[in-house]
């Protein structure tokens, strides 16, 4: 099993969609500055927050084993889910098409790249 989702993790498409997820985060905790939308308090937070939760996921850093940490793809799924809803969900009006495209955008990107990960190392899927 071990070996198996080492196998997994170590691949091209794994490396790749690794750093496309850390690039998410990275962006999503700089996207109200990069979008300027930082004036809406709680989303720039909200933001920031989950930002550095995903790239820190995405690069394995709370992971013990790296063969162990596609397991925590599933927990940047989340957040990539909450990315989406959260110009929405954050307490007051930051449904703006600026606030949306950015976060749906990169929202989508990390469920995408989570999802890639995850599969990969729980079915062992080598081919994608």
């Amino acid at each position: 099993m071990r070996l198996r989702s080492e196998r997994a993790t170590t691949g091209a498409v794994a490396q790749a969609a690794e750093a496309l997820g850390v690039l998410c985060g990275v962006y999503l905790a700089a996207s109200p500055w990069i979008v300027g939308f930082n004036g809406f308090t709680t989303l720039t937070t909200n933001n920031l927050i989950t930002g550095v939760a995903l790239a820190l996921l995405m690069m394995g850093a709370f992971g013990s084993a790296y063969e162990r940490t596609h397991a925590m793809s599933w927990a940047a799924f989340g957040i990539g889910v909450w990315t989406i809803v959260a110009p929405w969900a954050v307490s007051g009006s930051f449904d703006t098409t600026r606030t949306i495209t950015s976060n749906v955008i990169v929202g989508a990107v990390a469920c995408l790249m989570a999802l890639v990960l995850a599969l990969r190392g729980v079915i062992g899927i080598h081919r994608l």
